[in-house]
């Protein structure tokens, strides 16, 4: 279920009224059936891949902590994480492995062929509750979180349904223990979640649904179009995906903010990062945080001397670039990503220059950063390696091939809706409108209870612009294939 379709519309003030009217000891039964119903929207069948692994993983908690030696809470928790990485293995990158395996034969002048494709559908959202799952027994494994007993909680944690799909990618401590706590109604409370929510609803269908238009013109067919066209894409699509995602993260953590559930923040102004270190700590926290904890730090982290250091940082790059999909665009995006970081970390090392800048420095540091990062989303977007390298080059060669305005043409050819002109200064009024409020209002937007007469005069200002800018017709969110 989309949280920008009519749908959630009903199913979202339902759940949430039931929530409240029931007493405290059904509302995780509640909450797990909405989820389900939630999760079983896209493909029903798919459930019973969440319930493998949950069932898989709550025996390993429980085994894991009831274990008496070490060598025994390894073999549990390795357990765990091998069918954990064996459904993704096998339903996100099988198929991938196979073909470049075959693709390996064929230039070696060898046929044999003897295993089969699997014509499978890459379940939703399967790499967060993945690794959702996997943190719990990681945690239950060092000792900082109990091993769930109530199998319920146990599965709500792993299926919540505001989270379940895209994320945040909870931690146990953060999460499992607010099932088990009473949340009385506070209409401020809930005011916060459905502002949140709204401001969601605004940068997705307002903002990454209007600019996916344009976007999907050019990257569908980027041959054809003026270096111009390309650059003004890829730049849409930076911005795209930064509304596109951000969004489902606030309207995630505004409806369980509405139930009195805190999520932890997701994105934190990730264009205003001054270099690509502080970029990673704005931009998908959850994500970022988890391959820190879990992949960086065990490692050896950065404690063991610069080329350890990038090492380490090469291979969270790459593993976060093959998390993101079975193809060799999202390799090459993480790999990029490294290369901006280790030249980040070598910079940090060996400059002497002072840590105080100007504003200027500043200013072009944020800049540069912007255009590294754009340039990095190429690969992302491009449906292949061959047409990103395309985009790049053309980009950078000044390459012409139609002139300039016939992009909004064919975008009006193509499209229901008319992206035009006009269109165009809208989307960038909005684009402008959105980084300024979110410098301008404080963290998540909760403050604004204190001026009830700003609160509303945004609210509805926000409302308004949804209802006469926003593009309509339950576009799924982008991380929804990851």
């Amino acid at each position: 279920m989309l949280f920008n379709s009519s749908e959630f519309l009903l199913f979202f003030p339902v759940v949430t009224l039931l929530y409240y009217l029931l007493p405290h000891g059904w509302r995780w039964l509640l909450l797990l059936l909405a989820s389900c119903v939630f999760y079983m929207y896209f493909v029903p069948v798919y459930i019973l891949i969440l319930f493998f692994t949950i069932g898989i993983d709550y025996a390993a908690g429980i085994l894991i902590e009831n274990s008496k030696t070490p060598a025994t809470k390894k073999r549990f928790l390795v357990m765990s994480l091998i069918a954990n990485i064996g459904v993704l293995a096998i339903f996100k990158y099988y198929n991938f492995f196979l073909d470049n395996i075959y693709e390996l034969f064929a230039a070696l002048n060898i046929t044999y062929h003897p295993l089969p494709f699997l014509s499978i559908l890459l379940p939703i959202g399967l790499s967060f509750h993945t690794f959702q799952a996997m943190s719990y027994t990681i945690e239950v494994y060092r000792g900082h979180q109990h091993a769930e007993r109530h199998l319920g909680i146990y599965s709500l944690y792993v299926m919540f349904y505001p989270q379940l799909v895209a994320g945040p990618i909870e931690r146990p401590q953060n999460l499992l223990h607010q099932f088990r706590e009473h949340h009385s109604f506070e209409a401020q409370q809930l005011l916060d979640g459905l502002r949140l929510m709204l401001w969601g609803l605004f940068k997705k269908v307002v903002i990454a649904d209007r600019l996916s238009i344009y976007v999907d013109t050019v990257y569908d067919h980027p041959a054809g179009y003026h270096w111009g066209n390309l650059a003004i894409a890829t730049v849409f699509f930076t911005i795209q995906i930064y509304c596109d995602f951000s969004g489902y993260s606030d309207m995630a953590i505004g409806a369980a903010r509405s139930m009195g559930f805190k999520l932890m923040t997701n994105f934190n102004r990730p264009y205003a990062a001054r270099n690509i270190q502080e970029f990673w700590k704005k931009w998908h926290i959850s994500l970022s945080t988890w391959f820190k904890d879990y992949v960086f730090i065990p490692l050896g982290g950065s404690r063991r001397g610069l080329a350890v250091t990038c090492r380490n940082t090469l291979i969270v790059f790459l593993l976060s670039g093959f998390w993101h999909g079975a193809n060799w665009t999202f390799i090459i995006w993480g790999a990029l990503h490294s290369l901006y970081m280790l030249a980040y970390l070598l910079y940090k090392h060996y400059s002497k220059a002072a840590d105080r800048r100007s504003h200027l420095i500043s200013l072009l540091s944020t800049l540069l950063t912007f255009v590294l990062v754009a340039l990095a989303w190429v690969y992302f977007r491009a449906n292949d390696a061959g047409s990103a390298s395309l985009i790049l080059q053309h980009m950078l060669t000044g390459f012409q091939a139609v002139p300039f305005q016939q992009v909004l043409k064919d975008v009006s050819q193509n499209n229901a809706i008319v992206f035009t002109n006009a269109g165009m200064l809208v989307s960038i009024a909005m684009i402008l409108l959105m980084f300024f409020l979110e410098r301008r209002l404080p963290a998540q937007l909760f403050s604004l209870n204190k001026r009830p007469a700003v609160d509303l005069a945004f609210c509805s200002m926000v409302l308004s612009l949804v209802f006469i800018f926003g593009v309509f017709g339950n576009k799924s969110f982008i991380y929804f294939q990851f």
